[in-house]
């Protein structure tokens, strides 16, 4: 089984609405028996808390239930678990390099790069802007699972 670990900074807003938008589009498109998502926070700030309010209501918006989800940080052990760790903007990025030791396999990404887009998603936590950053979460998890497809991952 192929395996994705999407990396934001808390693990309460973006990374798990890139999860469980994720896994929404591979069970509907009948992949969800041949890869695992997770998501991971980069800090220790949110650990154990729930995926936070507004991230869930965007989320149950589009169908998508988070019940029992709390953020967790990543590890050093994710790097040999996951085949592919995607951040939500180059601060992530850097974090996940500090924690894991590097990127020696060229597993890290950033989700709009899979869009065609060179740049991050900006943090609803700070901004207050769900709708911006599930357009942008949404583009990427869509692209990403093209990419998929395409280069014959699943």
């Amino acid at each position: 089984m192929y395996k994705i670990l999407f990396v934001c900074h808390g693990n309460i807003c973006r990374s798990p609405m890139a999860e469980f938008c994720m896994r929404d589009l591979l069970k509907k498109a009948g992949y969800e028996n041949r890869v695992s998502v997770a998501s991971a926070a980069t800090s220790t700030e949110e650990l154990g808390c729930p995926v936070y309010p507004p991230a869930r209501r965007k989320l149950r918006e589009h169908g998508i239930d988070c019940a029992g989800k709390t953020a967790r940080r990543m590890t050093a052990a994710d790097y040999g678990e996951f085949d592919m760790i995607i951040g939500m903007d180059r601060a992530n990025m850097r974090n996940m390099t500090r924690i894991a030791g590097g990127d020696k396999d060229g597993k890290y990404h950033l989700l709009l790069e899979f869009a065609g887009r060179d740049g991050d998603i900006s943090d609803p936590w700070y901004s207050g802007d769900f709708d911006s950053a599930w357009d942008d979460i949404e583009a990427g998890c869509r692209a990403l699972l093209r990419y998929l497809v395409k280069s014959k991952v699943i």
